[in-house]
């Protein structure tokens, strides 16, 4: 896969939340390229840390562990998958599915798209049972407000 086109996908199988944030393409970027810094924007409440061997900034193939917190704690490693400097950039997880931040400069700031694509889910029918679809939306509605609020004026 290229590091700036994602396969041909259902498009059934992407929950996608767009929302205008008040700040340059390369700001909100630069931002989501440190996984230091996701626990701050993580609407979900799951995101706790960086693994301490994360690197600093985030690059195409780069692996980044998570300390996490869903009821129980656990880690979690994912790949950078996508990666279009300052456009998009895409992570995965060894469940599959891919988390993507699509980032389209208009006047006053960016217009930033999150996506949760699960086409690649290695357990679809868990997603569908488990109602994720649904409540990965609500998340990233939450996640988009928090960085909307992480640059307002």
């Amino acid at each position: 896969m290229s590091s700036s086109e994602p396969r041909k996908a259902d498009a059934n199988k992407i929950v996608s939340v767009t929302m205008k944030v008040n700040a340059d393409a390369s700001s909100i970027f630069d931002l989501l390229a440190d996984p230091s810094k996701h626990g701050e924007i993580d609407g979900s409440g799951s995101v706790q840390n960086a693994s301490s061997t994360a690197p600093e900034r985030l690059s195409l193939g780069a692996k980044f562990g998570m300390d996490m917190k869903i009821g129980l704690k656990y880690k979690i490693t994912n790949e950078v998958v996508e990666f279009d400097e300052p456009r998009r950039i895409a992570w995965r997880h060894f469940g599959g599915h891919v988390w993507r931040y699509i980032l389209e400069p208009v006047d006053g700031g960016t217009m930033v798209t999150e996506q949760f694509d699960w086409n690649g889910s290695r357990s679809p029918l868990m997603m569908r049972v488990m109602n994720y679809p649904d409540k990965n939306r609500v998340s990233i509605e939450k996640t988009l407000k928090r960085l909307a609020d992480r640059f307002a004026p």
